[in-house]
């Protein structure tokens, strides 16, 4: 069965109000986020909205590169439409979640095109290697056409949570190529790379031991050193921005390789097992069809914070299914003072509107860390959410679905820090 035949069953289950069985169908870690009740009050509430299905048009199936397929399917009720993503995994074609997206959504993607503030004329591009072995990923170096004998300045870039490719690509939107093009047409070599969880999953996906080190710092300390190394770059201004939780562990990184200083960009500094459930709450604020078993979720939490975990709890009691070595790993790693522990130029900006990292969670733990710092600014985007992209009302996760561009104001802001340093 392809994952097209199979996203069109789940639709036609849940037409028969087969919820329990789709349920089911999910990959077992995920389960918790779709309890049955919650996918039957998501769908009827669709339902109560826009009357019963008439038909189903051709599904479009996008691959993630990670082992999983998005299949998006064309939905007519009978006064409307709207598109049903589906994600699958593996041979067993596990659901990993199920969308309700505006009837638009299941147009192929269209390829990226560049922000208005980005002229590629102005700078080269490569592929390049970052690291050595089994678990070397592919990168993309940005470098400003020269215009003099002095070399630039560099930045290396760090994805967020998830198995991105160097592009931090979400849907039809690429933020981490927006920002890098943007910086290099303002005269700043970049270097972002894949992460390993993309790049490799199947060599770490049974790895019980694998944490949040392992997920970001070889590969980011060994990408600093490219950048250092290349003799247009000087390897004195040789900066690191994270993105989300590749904000969270910049510092992490920054401990174990020179920098010239931090550019967090919506860089989680909550707990992350307190962010995750804090994130579901609100999600579940939104509607049904955001709803999840919070209860089960609290109590696999609540397991994260007790003093008993061990590389021997099952992952099973964990959030997610993350084996508890990414859990301990974790534990008393405080982002916002490990940054204060530097001594280094530290930029903060915050989306406004962002409820994955947010200004009262978050923003305020690094403002309280960073207070009284030599170099440290913090700059807050009101409109804008966890991808830099402006909007308003409330933000959720279907703003993410049309194409847009990092923020300009954003870009330039980020540019002129670095240049100035």
């Amino acid at each position: 069965m392809t994952p097209a035949d199979t996203a069109i069953g789940i639709i036609e289950m849940a037409e028969r109000g087969q919820f329990a069985e789709i349920h089911d169908r999910f990959a077992p870690q995920l389960r918790p986020l779709a309890p049955p009740d919650a996918l039957r009050a998501a769908w009827e509430a669709e339902v109560a909205e826009n009357g019963p299905v008439s038909a189903l048009g051709t599904p479009v199936a996008e691959a993630t590169g990670s082992g999983t397929v998005v299949v998006k399917v064309p939905v007519a009720f009978e006064r409307g439409a709207a598109t049903v993503a589906v994600g699958l995994a593996g041979e067993e074609g596990w659901i990993t979640g199920i969308q309700l997206l505006p009837a638009g959504a299941a147009e192929p993607v269209a390829p990226w095109a560049p922000p208005p503030y980005a002229a590629p004329d102005t700078f080269t591009e490569d592929d390049v290697t970052v690291g050595d072995g089994p678990l070397a990923v592919p990168g993309t170096l940005s470098v400003p056409r020269s215009t003099g004998p002095a070399p630039v300045p560099g930045v290396v870039l760090l994805s967020g949570s998830g198995p991105n490719d160097q592009d931090e690509t979400i849907g039809r939107n690429k933020p981490l190529k927006d920002l890098a093009w943007g910086l290099a047409t303002a005269g700043i070599a970049v270097l972002r790379f894949g992460k390993v969880t993309r790049a490799h999953p199947a060599l770490v996906a049974g790895d019980a031991t694998f944490t949040l080190t392992d997920e970001y710092v070889p590969h980011a300390v060994a990408a600093l050193q490219l950048l250092r190394e290349d003799p247009r770059v000087d390897p004195a201004r040789v900066f690191l921005a994270g993105h989300s939780q590749g904000g969270t562990v910049a510092p992490r990184v920054a401990a174990r390789a020179p920098v010239a200083g931090l550019v967090i960009i919506a860089g989680g500094a909550q707990p992350l097992h307190q962010a995750m459930l804090r994130q579901l709450r609100y999600l579940a604020s939104l509607g049904p069809a955001q709803a999840a078993d919070l209860d089960a979720i609290t109590r696999q939490v609540a397991a994260v914070d007790d003093p008993a975990l061990s590389a021997a709890t099952p992952p099973a009691d964990l959030p997610f299914g993350v084996p508890a070595a990414y859990w301990l790993d974790l534990r008393g790693y405080d982002p916002a003072a490990a940054a204060a522990a530097l001594g280094k130029p530290v930029l903060v900006v915050q989306g406004g509107r962002d409820y994955q990292v947010t200004v009262a969670d978050d923003l305020s733990r690094w403002e309280a860390a960073l207070d009284g710092g030599p170099d440290v600014t913090i700059r807050v985007y009101p409109a804008d959410n966890h991808l830099f992209f402006p909007g308003s009302g409330p933000s959720s996760p279907a703003e993410y679905e049309p194409a847009q561009h990092v923020d300009p104001v954003v870009v330039a802001d980020v540019a002129g820090w670095l240049a100035a340093r």
